[in-house]
């Protein structure tokens, strides 16, 4: 195959993974230095996860997030795929996909049932009672100690957030301005771990893609992070990080060649980590090759064996779960999306993710002090 090598999880090290264990350890000293400093002897933490923000946009723009550019940290590793459902669940648990098992935005949950798991629906409608999040919910969030989640109030009952914060003090947000109000309540009341997430640069640049609208956002969010941390009481520390990072994909769409497509029966997965799931009776290697040989010039592509074998999701999967996965993963490297209107639908996201590039992999994981 052609064109660059995946980026991979630093699964142990510095990865989301990694950040919750780290931040409720009783002794931080013990974790590498893409920790910050500033986390390390903090007496609370709130921890800030910016949808949507990688590192490499963050870094082109420094000029206009002050705030964050003057944090101490770096850059870590998202998950794969690099997408919402399955960085938030790595990030609150703590574990691998392999370990939690949501393993993407759309998977396939048997009989050629595709269950969208950010919205909790399928193609037959709303799945809470047909595919109940319980039988997804495979670790509890934060180690199972007590701490609040401050989240949009629309997600409170959503299917995901039932996966991912059952148990926790869900406190919800309508506003942005009320993110640094919760955050200072519950630092005030003893928290010792706060979580908190904000949708807007993700939203933004999906909408309009990496333009003056995600520079407005970016410095509109970089404007929250000084309220945040101005409201911290001595000896706390505000950790911010990111699920994933983006790609502009406006002026490039693909197609699934009309030959692979001919040997998929349906797909799942998202545009820029697509799976496809072969025909009964088509060999996953005979798919791939086809696959390759039509895309290999835009993407990776590979088995779901091939997948495992090489640890994009941190370990081998529950045999339940493999299901979840289709037979060959088709992943973009090339600014471009496998949109299919039919799968997909005809709105035109401006800025994608899911990827394993390194715009869409790395994350800022930034630390300050008020």
């Amino acid at each position: 195959m052609s064109g660059p090598r995946p980026m991979l999880p630093d699964y142990g090290g510095g990865c989301l993974t990694s950040v919750v264990p780290a931040l409720m350890a009783e002794d931080r000293g013990e974790f590498g230095p893409w920790l910050p400093a500033p986390a390390r002897g903090a007496s609370q933490v709130a921890l800030l996860v910016l949808d949507g923000l990688g590192w490499h946009q963050l870094q082109e723009r420094s000029d206009l997030a002050p705030t964050l550019s003057a944090m101490a940290g770096g850059a870590i590793t998202s998950v794969t795929p690099t997408t919402t459902a399955t960085a938030l669940t790595s990030i609150v648990t703590g574990a691998t996909p392999a370990e939690h098992g949501i393993l993407g935005f759309k998977m396939h949950v048997g009989a050629g049932e595709v269950l969208n798991v950010l919205r909790w629906r399928t193609s037959a409608g709303d799945a809470l009672e047909t595919h109940p999040p319980s039988r997804f919910r495979a670790l509890v969030p934060f180690a199972g100690e007590t701490a609040t989640a401050i989240v949009r109030s629309q997600f409170a009952g959503t299917g995901l957030t039932q996966v991912m914060l059952g148990g926790t003090r869900l406190r919800g947000w309508r506003v942005t301005s009320t993110i640094a109000v919760e955050v200072k309540r519950a630092l005030a009341a003893g928290e010792r771990f706060v979580y908190a997430y904000y949708d807007g640069i993700d939203n933004v640049a999906h909408e309009f893609g990496l333009s003056e609208h995600y520079d407005a956002e970016l410095a509109y969010v970089d404007g929250l992070v000084d309220r945040l941390l101005a409201a911290l009481p001595a000896g706390a520390a505000l950790v911010v990080t990111a699920d994933h990072g983006q790609v502009d994909v406006a002026s490039r769409r693909s197609k699934v060649a009309p030959d692979v497509a001919a040997m998929t029966s349906f797909i799942s997965g998202e545009p820029r980590f697509l799976w496809l799931h072969a025909q009964p009776g088509i060999d996953p290697d005979e798919l791939a090759a086809a696959a390759r040989g039509a895309h290999g010039h835009e993407a990776w592509v590979h088995t779901r064996e091939d997948t495992i074998e090489q640890g994009w999701f941190g370990g081998p999967l529950r045999s339940a779960w493999l299901e979840r996965l289709g037979d060959v993963a088709l992943v973009a490297f090339e600014p471009t999306a496998f949109w299919d209107t039919e799968a997909h639908g005809e709105l035109r996201l401006v800025s994608m993710h899911g990827s394993l590039t390194p715009a869409e992999m790395e994350v800022p994981l930034l630390a300050g002090r008020g």
